[in-house]
């Protein structure tokens, strides 16, 4: 089984439990236990290999029968209660090292000792663990990781005897589960990833506020680490800075991530922003369960449109952040309160405000501002934006004259769980050389599903081709120049550029009469031909 085929099975694996566990249970509320459960297990057994590593031959040999014979869970437990005096200077080290420190009895190998035995102190014990971890492991860096998990949620049980039994089932199932595979961030990572994506598909419209399908992510993160100015060349080896500043669960920036380390080359470091909460703690999860390190990406809570981060609000030019490549998926077509204020904000002071029944171009324009003057940023939007005049129409035809739209991409309708509208890509540039703006109608290019339709692995990598070597193909894409644009009043829907409807065929009547002329001609001297013979045998003619 290949390593891929693995991540795919222990994914599945978890989602079965899930989907056969959960009962009753909103998949949206389930999804936060089974998740935080499976990032507790990847930390715990993180923390523990490290221990091992940092007390040598002074980290208990036992592995077994540890209950019996000395009454603790866990080997680290052990070593706790022979070594209390040194306990302190351990602890330091572990920060110096990982990061982070978890207490031996909040450690999953004890919290799934707790749930086999069913344990009825196993709520109380896994409610402190959850605290302690967002609390305290990380020198307050996850503050509030876990403020969304109730255990004391009737949906968990009416009581808090059903309570703690559920959660034993639960816990006992997944360990089940995840005993027979790799305990690495790879795989607990992919399969995280598979589980979100399995929960959006049942989340129906919620989903767009978490996930972007992996297929439209792909193509994204392809284009974004592509060099800028020539893509041809390939892509870049370092990203020194990349943002998402409306990151759901944060898997577009992962993919970013994994484009540029599977080419060899490095990241800096991941930035992310969302406004919800919940959301928000699944993607600083899904940061650590994918191995990175708390000092390698930062992820905010807060209104983007609003500018919440201090981070993004530095008024001198000079020491601005800059990012080298912009992805993001945000809300479609959302309502805001744009004003007075606003309008004088230093992102959207040179453009104007985007209307208050669509905020897509307040979020295009407060990414364009922070992308660097060398970097790439793709953006996921509803075709309105194209078109549609006023504002938006005064928006869209500076970004053009300014030269920084380089590529529309059209996309099928149906890849979204959110919403069955289709959606175009624009990706946007401060060093565009070129000036014209390439178009490309992927439109018709899909694999049709039952519910919805997806990119193959061909769709995808026509896309991405596409772009990066500005290839003119029929019916697909093509390069349009300013003044065509320009012509048609700064108006960029793809159809106008790129029709996907074969040509109709030119018929020549005068050439269709000649041929009618002697088609009868030889009918009839066909028939007479026939007639004759009808002669010599005495039938009649016809």
């Amino acid at each position: 089984m290949t390593q891929k085929d693995q991540h795919k099975k222990l994914g599945k694996t978890l989602w079965d439990i899930a989907d056969n566990l959960r009962g009753a249970m909103n998949a949206d509320d389930f999804r936060d236990y089974m998740l935080s459960f499976l990032f507790l297990r990847y930390l715990s057994h993180n923390y523990e290999e490290s221990a091992k590593k940092e007390l040598g031959s002074d980290y208990p040999k036992t592995d077994s029968n540890i209950v019996p014979e000395y009454g603790v869970s866990t080997p680290l437990q052990l070593w706790y209660e022979g070594n209390l005096d040194d306990a302190e200077e351990f602890e330091k080290q572990m920060r110096r090292k990982i990061h982070y420190v978890i207490k031996p009895q909040y450690l999953w190998s004890n919290i799934t000792e707790m749930a086999r035995t069913h344990d009825n102190e196993l709520l109380i014990n896994l409610d402190k663990g959850f605290k302690y971890i967002q609390d305290e492991s990380f020198d307050s860096a996850f503050q509030g990781l876990f403020s969304e998990i109730n255990l004391s949620s009737e949906k968990l049980g009416k009581t808090p005897t059903d309570r703690n039994n559920k959660l034993c089932k639960i816990i006992t199932k997944i360990a089940e589960g995840i005993a027979d595979f790799s305990p690495d961030s790879d795989t607990l990572g992919d399969a995280y990833e598979y589980l979100i994506g399995q929960f959006a598909a049942g989340s129906g419209k919620k989903a767009g506020e978490f996930y972007t399908p992996q297929q439209i992510s792909t193509i994204l993160s392809e284009i974004v680490t592509l060099d800028s100015q020539d893509p041809t060349t390939g892509k870049k080896k370092k990203l020194d800075k990349v943002l998402d500043f409306a990151c759901g669960s944060g898997s577009l920036l992962l993919n970013v991530r994994k484009r540029i380390k599977d080419n060899g080359g490095s990241i800096g470091k991941i930035y992310g922003q969302e406004k919800n909460i919940t959301t928000y703690n699944l993607a600083r999860m899904n940061m650590l369960l994918h191995g990175m390190k708390d000092t390698e990406f930062e992820i905010f809570n807060g209104d983007t449109l609003l500018n919440q981060w201090d981070l993004l609000n530095e008024m001198n030019p000079s020491k601005k952040k800059e990012f080298d490549a912009i992805v993001a998926n945000p809300p479609f077509s959302l309502r805001w309160e744009p004003n007075d204020t606003l309008a004088e904000d230093f992102r959207f002071k040179s453009y104007g405000l985007a209307p208050k029944s669509a905020a897509d171009f307040a979020f295009l324009l407060h990414g364009f501002h922070f992308l660097g003057k060398e970097g790439t940023m793709a953006i996921i939007l509803p075709h309105g934006v194209l078109f549609r005049g006023g504002a938006e129409e005064k928006i869209r035809t500076k970004l053009l004259k300014d030269n920084h739209i380089d590529t529309v991409i059209g996309l099928p309708s149906n890849l979204f769980y959110s919403t069955g509208i289709p959606v175009c890509i624009l990706v946007l540039k401060k060093c565009k050389k070129q000036d014209d703006v390439l178009f490309i109608n992927a439109s018709e290019h899909y694999e049709k599903g039952k519910r919805q339709n997806t990119l193959s692995e061909n769709n995808i990598e026509t896309i991405v081709e596409t772009y990066k070597y500005r290839y003119e193909r029929e019916r697909y894409s093509r390069k349009v120049s300013m003044e065509e644009i320009e012509k048609n009043g700064y108006n960029l829907n793809i159809s106008r550029y790129v029709s996907t409807s074969l040509d109709e065929v030119q018929i020549d009547l005068k050439e269709v009469s000649k041929k009618l002329v002697l088609i009868n001609e030889s009918i009839k001297t066909n028939t007479n031909k026939h007639n004759e013979f009808l002669k010599e045998l005495k039938l009649p003619p016809i």
